[in-house]
This record gives C-alpha cells, structure tokens and sequence, in this order.
C-alpha cells in the first residue's frame, strides 16, 4: 500500500474519530435530552460540539481525496478503523466496559481491512504480470 494511502487513512481516522468523540461529549454536557431551544443553546453552546463539525469536515474532504487514488473496497473498509479507536477511547475517556464482545469485534474489522488490502494488492500484481506478459487483450 502506498504511503500517500497509510498517510491518509491515518488522518481519516483522527477527524472520523474526533468526530465521534467530540459528538459524546457535547451530548453529555447537554444533558438531559429535551425538545426545546434551551437543549439546543446546551448543544451550540458546548465547545465540544463545534470539534464534532470540524471532525467531520475534515474526514470528508480526506475521504474525497482518498477517493481519488485508492481502490474502493479497501478504501472502505480502512475506512472504518475509527471504530476501534474510539472504542479504546471510549474505554479511557468514559470508562466503558472492555467486553470480549468488543475486542472480538474490533479484531474481525482489522482483520477484514486487512484480508481486503492483500486481496487488492494480489490483483494489481496479477494485472501488472498480464501487462508485462503483453496479455493485456490489446491487439
């Protein structure tokens, strides 16, 4: 994988996870939940709320970006690595519960991102080998 790509799924997943973080943490400092205009000056009134925006501003112009270059399943599936680090920073920041449920979890998503990113690779191999062979279906 090229660094350009390892770059930018890292930067992805620091906005991805900014994001999500910065959203739970204005949703607890607006508590409690009501339908009105004071919950949402709690809301708009929280710094917190504020980072959730520029999380996901940020992660959608790198995802664009990304986009461009890297090939879609394995970009897709890279994509969401943010769920493991907010979980891990959910663990340190909230003090949720660690459950095998979730380390199995995150373990089957890294490892899916994984068997996608030398799946893709494999092929660009393959391809590559037919183009040098001159077996590329030109004439």
């Amino acid at each position: 994988m090229k660094k350009f790509y390892i770059i930018g799924f890292l930067i992805l997943m620091l906005f991805d996870t900014l994001a999500q973080i910065s959203f739970k943490l204005a949703s607890i400092h607006a508590m409690p939940l009501t339908f009105d205009v004071d919950w949402l000056f709690r809301v708009f009134g929280h710094p917190w709320i504020y980072g959730a925006f520029i999380g996901y501003i940020g992660a959608f112009f790198i995802w664009m970006n990304l986009l461009k270059h890297a090939p879609i399943g394995p970009a897709f599936a890279a994509s969401h690595l943010e769920l493991i680090t907010v979980m891990f920073l959910s663990i340190w920041l909230f003090n949720e519960p660690l459950t095998f449920t979730k380390v199995t979890g995150a373990i089957l998503i890294f490892a899916g991102v994984c068997f996608l990113a030398k799946d893709e690779e494999e092929s660009h191999s393959r391809a590559d080998k037919k183009v040098a062979d001159g077996k590329c279906g030109a004439k």
